[in-house]
C-alpha cells in the first residue's frame, strides 16, 4: 500500500499539481526539485546500484542510430511544416549559438534525469506493483506524457507518449539505459532544431482555464 501511494503521488499527483497550480516561471524549479526527489528515491531503492546503469550500454549499432536520426528528422520536419511553418528551423536560421547551447545541455540536464526517473526509478523501484509486459510499457508512456501536462498541448502529449514507448523499449527490451538516454537526447535535440521546441517553451504555456 505504501509503495502504491508513493507511486501515485510521484507519477500522478505531482505532475497534475504542477500543471494546474504552478505559474509557468515556477515550472522548471519545481521539475528540478521533482527530479532531485526521484534520484534520492532511486538511490535508496533496495537492490539498486548505480553501476547497473552501465549494463548493455553498447547494445546498439551505428546503423540503427543513423536510421532513427534520419526518420526522426523527417517526421519532425514534416510536423513543424504542417503545424507551425512560421517556427520551422527558427533556431537553426536565427539563433545558432543558442541551439548549440541546447544541444550541449539537453542530453545531461534533461534527457538523463528524465530517463533516471521514468525508466530506472519506474521499473526498478515499483516493479512489484506494475502490470505485466506491454501494459507496463503503456502505463510508463502514459505517465511520461502526463509529466508533460504542464505544457497543455495535445501535440506534446502525443509526442511524449510516443517517445515514452520508444525509450521504454530501449530500456526494457534492449536492456540498455544508455540507449534510452541516447535516443531521448537525439530526439530532443532534433525537436529543438526543426522548431517543434516552441511547444516545449514555458513562455508559450496557456492553460485552458
Amino acid at each position: 500500500m505504501r509503495m502504491r501511494l508513493e507511486f501515485g503521488l510521484f507519477f500522478i499527483a505531482v505532475p497534475i499539481l504542477i500543471a494546474v497550480f504552478f505559474p509557468s516561471n515556477w515550472m522548471f524549479p519545481s521539475l528540478f526539485t521533482f527530479t532531485g526527489i526521484g534520484i534520492v528515491l532511486l538511490h535508496f531503492t533496495p537492490g539498486f546500484a548505480w553501476a547497473e546503469l552501465r549494463y548493455n550500454w553498447r547494445n546498439w549499432s551505428w546503423a540503427e542510430l543513423a536510421g532513427f536520426t534520419v526518420a526522426m528528422t523527417l517526421v519532425c520536419s514534416a510536423l513543424v511544416m504542417v503545424l507551425r511553418p512560421d517556427a520551422a528551423f527558427f533556431l537553426l536560421r536565427n539563433r545558432l549559438e543558442f541551439l548549440a547551447v541546447i544541444w550541449l545541455g539537453y542530453p545531461a540536464l534533461s534527457a538523463l534525469p528524465q530517463e533516471l526517473l521514468f525508466r530506472s526509478l519506474f521499473f526498478r523501484r515499483y516493479h512489484a506493483i506494475l502490470p505485466d509486459g506491454r501494459f507496463a510499457h503503456l502505463l510508463n508512456a502514459s505517465l511520461f506524457s502526463l509529466a508533460h501536462l504542464m505544457y497543455w498541448s495535445w501535440i506534446v502529449a502525443i509526442m511524449t507518449f510516443a517517445g515514452g514507448l520508444l525509450f521504454t523499449w530501449a530500456y526494457r527490451s534492449r536492456g540498455s539505459f544508455f540507449l534510452a538516454v541516447l535516443l531521448h537526447a537525439i530526439a530532443g535535440n532534433i525537436i529543438f532544431a526543426v522548431g517543434l521546441g516552441i511547444y516545449f517553451y514555458s513562455g508559450n504555456v496557456q492553460r485552458p482555464f
